[in-house]
């Protein structure tokens, strides 16, 4: 099986949502490989399906001046916050193509696993919470702490959304909310972990970057996939998931897409790299 892998920066939200459900509709039609997009947004406050407009603590106005967005989305959980320093994933999925199949919630225990042993290797310990989704801190006081929240959609077998990871996250803008409707535990990121942004003890260094090769590398190894990073949303269509039937013309960029791709202005290029 094959993953595509592609970093897109900084990226309002509104523009990966349609970003999300134009690559769903092409993994739909088996015309590209599952998918991961990587990135992370401006200030802005998700709902999802069984959320509590309630959870949101700042008023409209308040939030409007600090220039936070909202919107309501289709994934599963409650409220969240995404943020600069937060790592995003949505992965592009078709879990019907996993042998043996996985269902939804297989699929969101192995995101966990992707992001606890992707924290491991930066020497933060977490784990799962019994009843709960996403990933939490193992603190030695017993005070457990979300690092990670996970949120999905799945669409005749194709999942979008994903997870978001606190990296270098503001935790104060989690204020502004009750992170995913639960009051009585607090949030978290790696760097707060480390109590800075270089570890004392080996002297890594903690960048967005690192912990994206992290992710990736442990998706691949938790989903038994092998890795293909991308260098712009053209090459993409390079790697069609299955050959179509009758198909004598070269497959020709989707017009949907190719509008995405300039308005994100990114140049199309060749070079691609396993790993």
């Amino acid at each position: 099986m094959l993953l595509q892998v592609l970093q897109l920066g900084t990226l309002d939200y509104a523009t990966a949502l349609k970003l999300q459900e134009a690559l769903v509709d092409l993994r739909k039609a088996r015309r590209i490989a599952d998918t991961l997009l990587l990135l992370e947004h401006p200030p802005v406050i998700t709902l999802g399906r069984n959320s509590d407009s309630q959870n949101i603590l700042a008023s409209r106005e308040a939030l409007a001046a600090k220039g936070v967005e909202i919107f309501e989305t289709k994934r599963g959980g409650d409220v969240t916050f995404h943020g600069p320093g937060q790592l995003v994933g949505y992965p592009i999925c078709d879990l019907r193509g996993f042998s043996p199949k996985i269902g939804a919630v297989e699929f969101v225990r192995r995101l966990e696993e992707v992001l606890i042993r992707a924290c491991t290797e930066f020497g933060i310990d977490t784990q799962r919470v019994p009843g709960l989704t996403g990933v939490w801190t193992n603190s030695a006081d017993g005070v457990r702490k979300k690092i990670a929240a996970i949120g999905v959609h799945i669409s005749r077998g194709v999942t979008s959304h994903g997870f978001a990871l606190n990296v270098t996250t503001d935790l104060e803008s989690f204020k502004m909310i009750v992170p995913c409707g639960i009051a009585d535990k607090p949030v978290t990121s790696m760097a707060q972990e480390w109590g800075g942004l270089e570890n004392k003890e080996n002297g890594k260094k903690l960048e967005m970057e690192s912990v994206s090769q992290s992710i990736t590398r442990q998706f691949g190894q938790v989903f038994g996939t092998q890795i293909l990073w991308l260098e712009s949303l053209e090459s993409l269509l390079k790697y069609q998931s299955e050959p179509q039937p009758n198909q004598d013309t070269p497959l020709r960029e989707p017009e949907d897409l190719k509008r995405m791709r300039e308005e994100l202005e990114i140049t199309p290029r060749d070079d691609i790299h396993f790993a």
